[in-house]
């Protein structure tokens, strides 16, 4: 597969348009499987991995981490660090809550030595901390950048208000400024659209990266009525299945069926065309999974496809 690179945002970092989720590797994906899933997303020049420090902590037994070490001993394994791109994230690892400057350092240290590199591409603010001041979260991630511990940084789950703080800090203490930012946004999720986070990666030309761009799975057109999934993320993906639910999966399978793809791909690919989407997050647990996903990179819908979508979703 060929996909045209993307810029994200104003940097000098160029991604595939299809950001694999790292979140299911060492949870609902072993070892093996997980090394599968990313050697078949390199073959078809996919370069843009995603994952966080507190990956998957939620699981018992697991510590937080587990995620970034499967990543980092695959590049390793591989001899491909140079060829991705790798976004981690802090503030949600058990012993690294937070945004607090010192923390900030500490976790970014962590998520090094698991991922076994000497940088990180895009570090995340993965969720805000309000009790800490944005200049100084500005601050401690532009450090990271001066130290060469980081290349580019940017908020996730931020109002846009906190944004335009973060931004108002860089332009009064000539910091690094953030690249890119990864709100909730998907076909059956829109408030990105209207909240003000939309209007504020534009004003601050922020490459947006959209998390649970498939709505945990239903997107992918695997819940439907009567339907049991044996799926981590049933619970989630099944709040979607109502009158507006049903009639954005009629849309998407007329869609799908006139172009021979799957239903996961056509979500994706009306995403990805959204004003200052860069490139639509998704995770995959199967190389099966995956080979859904992959088509909406280069998928092209007509502009009567995407109307009908957004729609069918309003």
């Amino acid at each position: 597969m060929s996909a045209p690179r993307v810029q994200l945002g104003q940097s000098d970092l160029h991604v595939f348009p299809l950001n694999l989720g790292g979140n299911v590797f060492g949870w609902t994906a072993d070892k093996a499987t997980s090394f599968a899933v990313l050697d078949a997303y390199a073959a078809t020049g996919g370069n843009f991995i995603d994952t966080a420090d507190s990956y998957s902590a939620w699981i018992e037994g697991h510590t937080g981490g587990e995620s970034e070490r499967l990543i980092g001993e695959w590049m390793k394994t591989r001899g491909n660090r140079s060829e991705m791109v790798v976004a981690t994230k802090v503030a949600r690892h058990p012993n690294f809550k937070g945004l607090a400057p010192k923390n900030i350092a500490a976790a970014c240290d962590a998520s090094l030595q698991r991922l076994q590199t000497d940088h990180i591409d895009l570090y995340y603010a993965h969720f805000d901390d309000l009790e800490v001041p944005i200049a100084d979260i500005a601050g401690a991630f532009s450090k990271l950048v001066d130290a060469g511990k980081v290349r580019t940084i940017a908020p996730s789950n931020f109002t846009a208000e906190r944004i335009d703080g973060w931004l108002a800090a860089v332009k009064a203490n000539g910091l690094h400024a953030p690249i890119a930012l990864q709100p909730h946004y998907s076909l059956v999720e829109r408030g990105f659209e209207t909240n003000g986070l939309r209007a504020a990666a534009e004003r601050h030309h922020l490459g947006v990266l959209p998390y649970f761009s498939l709505a945990k799975g239903f997107l992918a057109g695997k819940y439907r009525p009567g339907k049991t999934v044996d799926s981590a993320r049933a619970g989630g993906a099944s709040q979607y299945l109502n009158e507006r639910g049903l009639r954005v999966l009629a849309a998407l399978d007329r869609i799908a069926a006139a172009h021979q793809t799957s239903v996961a791909a056509v979500s994706l690919a009306w995403l990805r065309v959204q004003p200052t989407v860069a490139a639509p997050i998704a995770s995959a647990r199967t190389v099966e999974q995956l080979r859904e996903l992959l088509p909406s990179a280069t998928l092209a819908l007509t502009a009567d496809e995407l109307a009908a979508l957004t729609q069918a979703s309003a």
